[in-house]
């Protein structure tokens, strides 16, 4: 019904930056919340930033005053400006919608497929 698609990671030297982008497609109405998620190896997935449709955002202590969401409810896309990474921002990067709604279904959630961002030091 939904399908959610990255792209944008890559190798980065630390203080370099790097934009994630995520577009949601199929026959969408609404989402309420896009948001990225990022998981290190032997680590738990953990909430990166997201923005719901009002434009609230939340964000992760650890990337605060460095990363910026940014979506386009219209297009169903999600951008993530990474700035000052560093090499513990080194992470599979997610991008999740939660409660979308279609013409004539609902998905509680989605994910995509998941981009790899890598900082060398």
């Amino acid at each position: 019904q939904v399908q959610l698609v990255e792209s944008g990671g890559g190798l980065v030297q630390a203080g370099g930056s790097l934009r994630l982008s995520c577009v949601a497609s199929g026959r969408i109405l609404s989402i309420n919340t896009m948001g990225w998620y990022r998981q290190a190896p032997g680590k738990e997935r953990e909430l990166v930033a997201d923005m719901d449709l009002h434009g609230s955002t939340n964000y992760a202590d650890a990337v605060k005053g460095r990363f910026t969401i940014s979506r386009d409810n219209h297009k169903n896309t999600a951008d993530l400006e990474m700035n000052s990474l560093k090499p513990e921002d080194t992470a599979v990067y997610y991008c999740k919608g939660d409660r979308i709604q279609g013409a004539t279904w609902y998905q509680t959630a989605s994910w995509g497929q998941g981009t790899q961002v890598t900082v060398s030091s």
